[in-house]
């Protein structure tokens, strides 16, 4: 027997929430990973990480928030908590995988396609894999044709958000890039949803359609995205940027290549730091009065 799906039980509440914690996340992941190029290279790991974790919670989080919409009419849903967490641990590990490939190659073409080829098919892994973690009386089919397009809208929208964290500079513009990746990580979402259909078991035990209570599984995440802002609002470097970061006269400024960290730049002569600089700076001529 097929089943009535509804995707949107609480009408539009769950589309939009869902959409701003997609974009959440992606706004504290561009500026993480943003923040890594401007950084010491023993800290990049640290901000690169953090971003992964951000936009794979928030991915999490927005695919959650959009199954709490989700019913199936005349059968109640539960969840499979080793396979759901088990998402959102496939999430974060492959987006940094693809971070990191950005984070220290720069925004060459083929880390840019390999890290949002890897990213791409974290998100997509992790909505598939948070749909299997689903129990019901009945079977899910999917689509093939509809599941390939969800694919490649999530590979190009990974791609096009690790080239934004790496050569878009400045608040508002990492803003503008958090929020396309919000609209097409839920359009990902929604394009696979479409692609399903339910079709419930005869002896099924009839239920209200209702789906196990998720908010609890969202207040680590949820807490986890707080504190990262956090940390976001209280660098001045994340929001305010440097101020010579689009000079292009300035070491590391506007005139290198997108993507590519900017160099420490070393004095040339008495520092402590190039010893050897003292032996190779030319003396200066002694005035003729002191031979």
């Amino acid at each position: 027997m097929q089943g009535t799906i509804d995707g949107f039980s609480y009408g539009a509440v769950t589309p939009v929430a869902a959409f701003l914690m997609a974009c959440l996340g992606a706004a504290l992941g561009l500026r993480c990973t943003n923040r890594s190029l401007r950084t010491e290279r023993s800290f990049k790991a640290g901000w690169l990480a953090l971003g992964a974790t951000s936009i794979g919670s928030g991915i999490w989080t927005m695919h959650f928030i959009a199954m709490m919409g989700f019913s199936v009419d005349g059968v109640s849903i539960g969840y499979d908590m080793p396979i759901t967490f088990a998402s959102l641990a496939v999430a974060v590990a492959m987006v940094g995988v693809g971070i990191f490939i950005v984070g220290y190659r720069g925004a060459t073409r083929m880390a840019l396609v390999t890290g949002g080829t890897i990213t791409g098919l974290g998100v997509a892994t992790m909505h598939y894999l948070g749909m299997a973690g689903m129990n019901l009386d009945g079977q899910f089919e999917y689509d093939t044709v509809t599941v390939a397009l969800s694919v490649v809208i999530a590979v190009v929208a990974a791609t096009t958000a690790l080239w934004a964290a790496v050569s878009v500079h400045g608040f508002l513009p990492s803003l503008g890039a958090s929020v396309v990746m919000g609209v097409a990580v839920s359009g990902m979402h929604y394009t696979g949803m479409a692609a399903l259909s339910v079709h419930l078991h005869p002896d099924a035990v009839a239920g209200d359609g209702s789906s196990a209570p998720l908010v609890p599984l969202l207040i680590g995440p949820a807490c986890f995205l707080i504190l990262a802002a956090v940390v976001v609002m209280f660098d001045p470097l994340m929001v305010m940027g440097t101020p010579d970061w689009n000079d292009p006269g300035a070491p590391g400024g506007a005139g290198r290549k997108p993507g590519i960290p900017a160099q420490r730049q070393v004095p040339r002569f008495g520092t402590h730091a190039d010893p050897a600089s003292f032996h190779s700076r030319p003396r200066d001529p002694a005035p003729p009065g002191e031979w």
